[in-house]
This record gives C-alpha cells, structure tokens and sequence, in this order.
C-alpha cells in the first residue's frame, strides 16, 4: 500500500506517514476491536449471570412450594445473590473493567491515532479497501 490511496478523504494516509506507521496503527486499533468484543461478552457474562441468577430465584421458590423448604432455604442463604467474584457482582466487574483497563485502552489507541495519522480511523482497511475491490464493478464502490 502506498500514500494517498483511498478515494476516501477522511480515511486517508496523512502525509509523510509511512507503511509501517500505518500497519503499525492499525495493528493497534485491531487490538482494541478484540478488547471491544472482550468487553461484549462481559456484558453477556453479566446479563447471563443475571438471569442465572432469577432463575434460581424461581426455582428455589418452586422447591420450597413443592414442600423441599429446608433445601430452599439452604440454596436461598448459600447462592441467591451471591458475588461472582469476591464482594462484587457482575455489575462491579463490569464497571470496574469499563473505567480501568477499557477506558485506558480506547484512550491509548486514540492518543495514537490522533499523533501518528491526525485523528484518523481505520486507514490501514481503507487502504486495503482500495487495493482489493474491483475498481468500477457493482458491489465494488469506494463510498455509499
């Protein structure tokens, strides 16, 4: 890939940027996408768990009904509203995640970005964009 050749202006390599700087950015911003998809299964963890966790609700509910109250009772004491992981639940994980290590993260990648390509996003696919459509084909289109 060289400079300048996206049909795209906010997609375009500034100038004097070189390959490497630009693979090397989008290498980056590649990784913050997986942590983005990390962080979305800790949003599925923390709905999952909380369903789990109604659900258990229910089902001690229906044993005590079912006349099993001292086995209800236990489950009810042990494990309804239990912390995932030590004094939290998964909200706090969730929350701690999200102003830790996700906040830094999309603040690094940004800081990046905003040094090395002028602020600019996704270069290094808007550069393979261009090199692999087909100029001039349906479905090959450099802009909707």
């Amino acid at each position: 890939m060289t400079e300048q050749t996206t049909e795209d202006d906010a997609h375009r390599r500034p100038p004097g940027v070189d390959d490497a700087t630009v693979a090397a950015v989008g290498k980056l911003s590649e990784a913050l996408e997986t942590a983005e998809r990390a962080r979305g299964h800790l949003y599925s963890f923390h709905q999952l768990t909380g369903s789990a966790d109604l659900q258990l609700g229910d089902a001690v509910e229906k044993l005590a009904e079912a006349g099993h109250t001292e086995l209800a009772d236990r489950l009810r004491a042990d494990l309804v509203g239990r912390n995932v992981l030590y004094g939290r639940w998964t909200f706090q994980v969730v929350e701690e995640y999200d102003d830790g290590y996700h906040a830094r993260f999309r603040a690094a990648e940004k800081t990046v970005r905003d040094e090395l390509l002028r602020g600019r996003r996704h270069v290094f696919e808007a550069e393979m964009k261009a090199d692999r459509r087909t100029h001039g084909a349906e479905g090959h289109e450099a802009r909707p």
